[in-house]
């Protein structure tokens, strides 16, 4: 077989000392060495050294195509690195890899911490709030950091996110003569050199993984989902990872934020543009803004342009031409399930398990509460709930 014309190389802080003899040949016969200035440095790449573009793309690899061409990425190419970002643009026979213990590998090793119990997440360019679904007691976790600055704010976070008493361990340029390791005791840290790690134990408890997370969780303005009726529409919609939902009138979108926290994406459409702050920030708040996207306008205008579902809830602004325009583009297989606590949406409900089948929930709910001196069950609106597989 032909020599691939491109060598993608793992890099360690150890530099060319730590590479394989492979490695070193395929940078020996490089025109074009392609990497971070720091890599570049490491490797002596000189004149042939072309750093990547601010911001990140591929575009100088794909030009050199067909000349001897290295990229240097950091430890295993395709964890959190420049590998798996080439491939789309790439066939089998134009490339191999080199890979080199990730700095996971290097940080698990160093903490004594079993790989396969550690969950490992690339933070030095997402949100610190994508730990928060995932922090609970006992757990650990690896995390990529982009700076010194960025431990102090990750110390910030953890302490406003319910995690005062997580342990934190912060290691430097792993497996190179500058490596350092030491435990968080100061919160401010100016003399980080990247890259920089974290490790973090978790101590206090974290959300729970059980649908209908407590309401107050969630930026609302009174329209929300209830927490109990929340629990028994995400039952009804029963998420699956990898799965796409459509939330239409989302209110709050908390639908959308536990949907998601189940491992979905979603979609959540809403008529009233004072919404989608709420929305958003529920998305950003719960690290979810990856997987939730909130869209202004009419949901009968807009489910059209929306990715293909595989779940619809109808919350609210549910009318006959909305349900019959549903019904006639989902797809076969598509869950459907709605709520009503209006006696038209009622109706419109009943008319359409008259039609269509599926199963309908009446839930009636009370709370205790006070009257007087004394206490009593206050109830709550009933809510009708039609559900359905298109």
């Amino acid at each position: 077989m032909a020599e691939p014309w491109l060598q993608i190389i793992g890099l360690g802080e150890d530099g060319p000392a730590g590479l394989t003899e492979a490695s070193r040949a395929a940078l020996a016969r490089a025109e074009i060495i392609i990497g971070g200035p720091r890599h570049l440095a490491l490797v002596g790449a000189g004149a042939r050294g072309v750093p990547w573009p601010v911001p990140f793309s591929t575009a100088p690899v794909l030009a050199a195509r067909g000349r001897p061409t290295v990229v240097l990425a950091s430890g295993d190419p395709f964890w959190h690195g420049a590998g798996g970002s080439l491939i789309p643009d790439l066939t089998p026979g134009e490339w191999i890899s080199h890979p080199a213990p990730s700095c996971f590998q290097l940080a698990a090793n160093r903490m004594g911490w079993r790989i396969e119990e550690t969950l490992c997440l690339g933070l030095h360019a997402a949100p610190f709030a994508r730990l928060r679904p995932l922090l609970h007691r006992g757990i650990r976790v690896l995390v990529t950091l982009r700076d010194g600055p960025a431990a102090t704010d990750l110390v910030t976070w953890l302490r406003e996110n319910g995690h005062p008493d997580a342990r934190l361990t912060l290691l430097e340029r792993l497996g190179g003569p500058a490596e350092r390791i030491r435990p968080a005791l100061d919160p401010i840290f100016p003399d980080l050199q990247a890259p920089v790690m974290a490790a973090i134990a978790a101590q206090n408890p974290g959300l729970p993984r059980t649908p209908g997370l407590p309401d107050d969780l969630f930026a609302h303005d009174g329209q929300i989902t209830k927490r109990p009726i929340r629990a028994l529409t995400l039952s009804a919609l029963a998420p699956r990872p990898g799965e796409h939902l459509w939330d239409l009138g989302a209110g709050s979108g908390s639908i959308s934020v536990e949907w998601c926290l189940a491992g979905g994406t979603a979609s959540a459409v809403e008529t009233r543009a004072d919404r989608l702050p709420n929305i958003r920030a529920n998305a950003e708040g719960f690290g979810l803004s990856h997987r939730l996207a909130a869209h202004h306008g009419a949901s009968r205008d807009l489910i059209a342009t929306l990715p293909r579902p595989d779940a619809v809830f109808l919350g609210g602004g549910a009318t006959e031409a909305l349900l019959a325009a549903l019904w006639a583009i989902l797809p076969a297989g598509t869950r459907l399930t709605a709520n009503a606590v209006t006696l038209e949406n009622e109706a419109l409900l009943y008319a359409a398990h008259a039609n269509h089948g599926g199963s309908l929930l009446r839930i009636d709910l009370a709370q205790s509460g006070t009257l007087g001196n004394f206490r009593d069950w206050q109830a709550a609106r009933p809510v009708v709930q039609w559900s359905v597989t298109r």
